[in-house]
């Protein structure tokens, strides 16, 4: 596969590079992650001005008009700094789902205030004992005159507790697990009958648990057609899911990096013990692992906003399979090289573990994509 980037691809990764290589160090990044917010305003406030927001979205809609291979070159080098800040889950899955569903109006409204650093956004799909089914809801969207009462419980909403605007996915019509009658939402953080539990995640981020008990809004709020939102919702689930991978990309080469790097001046019986060989073949391993993820994570990028389902299924879900896998090899064997070390939080390379090791539970683990690819292949 060509991994060569154009030019201003090119031009692009290096900004965003350089930025995380002055802007996040790791002591930077500590910080970050013990404050109340668990992100910075400050660095979302410079991704807005340096247009990385805007990467995915239409110019219509205030945005560059990005591709997802643009979206997998800011992913790659936000994943070598492991940045917290909620970009997957504003820019990609909010920002996604309504990029796929919206009306002009809706698309208008809310994507400029995205891409100013103005608005921030969260998909509140998952329910408890849902798994990663997106079409498994039981939350309810009852008609009631003029509008919709919501209904129900959502689980591990990345960013809930600090978006302005939640997009849920309620049910208007049938059983469960139908996947026709799931529609999707606009919800206000502040409206009557929401709450949301917030929390600290494994891998640094934030996530919420969001109830919503008789929640009204008008039928404006309606994202997309009624009965009609699994198949929006699973495109901005797979476009996340490629980001994913493509972040991964940059977490395994930092990771590798430092890994070397600690073999190289590790003294253990009077050498480095980067000369031993048996730590040598694990290291190639590594390695082996970051280029199979470096190669199917442009696979699912190419392939994340294909008109073709079935095409873009089969490559995100492929992607996403090995990105599991590879990221938990990696983590494991990271960890044990760097020894007793590799265990605790004075190293960047435990941070690094961790989030390859939540990289897998994210949008689905591998073992479920692993059947989502056997199913859209039969």
């Amino acid at each position: 596969m060509d991994f060569t980037l154009s030019e201003e691809q090119q031009l692009f990764r290096d900004a965003v590079a350089k930025f995380v290589q002055n802007e996040y160090a790791f002591d930077a990044r500590k910080k970050i992650v013990a404050s109340a917010q668990g992100w910075s305003a400050e660095v979302w406030a410079k991704l807005a001005e340096m247009g990385v927001l805007g990467v995915p979205f239409a110019e219509a809609d205030g945005g560059l008009g990005g591709s997802s291979v643009d979206l997998m070159v800011v992913m790659q080098e936000l994943g070598r700094g492991i940045v917290v800040e909620p970009y997957v889950a504003t820019v990609v899955l909010g920002g996604g789902a309504i990029t796929a569903a919206g009306s002009t109006a809706q698309r208008q409204t809310l994507l400029p205030g995205v891409v100013a650093g103005e608005r921030q956004l969260a998909l509140a799909y998952g329910e408890p004992g849902s798994r990663h089914d997106l079409h498994d809801v039981q939350t309810t969207a009852r008609r009631d005159g003029s509008g919709y009462v919501l209904s129900g419980k959502k689980v591990a909403v990345l960013n809930g507790a600090t978006a302005d605007t939640l997009v849920v996915s309620a049910r208007t019509a049938g059983a469960q697990r139908d996947a026709k009658g799931v529609t999707l939402f606009l919800v206000e953080r502040g409206a009557k009958g929401v709450s949301l539990t917030d929390y600290r995640t494994i891998d640094g981020l934030r996530a919420a648990d969001l109830v919503l008990d008789g929640v009204r809004i008008g039928v404006d709020a309606v994202l997309g057609a009624v009965d009609g939102g699994l198949a929006p919702l699973e495109r901005a689930v797979d476009l996340g899911a490629a980001a994913l991978c493509a972040e991964a990309v940059g977490v395994i080469e930092q990771l590798n990096a430092l890994t070397l790097d600690y073999l190289r001046t590790r003294q253990q019986f009077g050498q480095p013990i980067g000369r031993f060989q048996a730590l040598q073949h694990r290291a190639v391993d590594m390695l082996v692992h970051a280029e199979q993820v470096k190669s199917i994570a442009c696979l699912a990028a190419s392939a994340a906003q294909s008109t073709d389902a079935r095409e873009r299924v089969r490559a995100v879900s492929a992607a996403k399979s090995l990105v599991g896998r590879s990221g938990r090899a990696v983590a494991k064997e990271a960890t044990q090289l760097h020894g007793g070390m590799g265990v605790t939080l004075d190293l960047p390379a435990a941070h690094y573990a961790k989030r390859l090791t939540m990289m897998d539970f994210w949008l689905g683990d591998s073992d479920w994509h692993t059947e989502r690819f056997a199913a859209a292949a039969a």
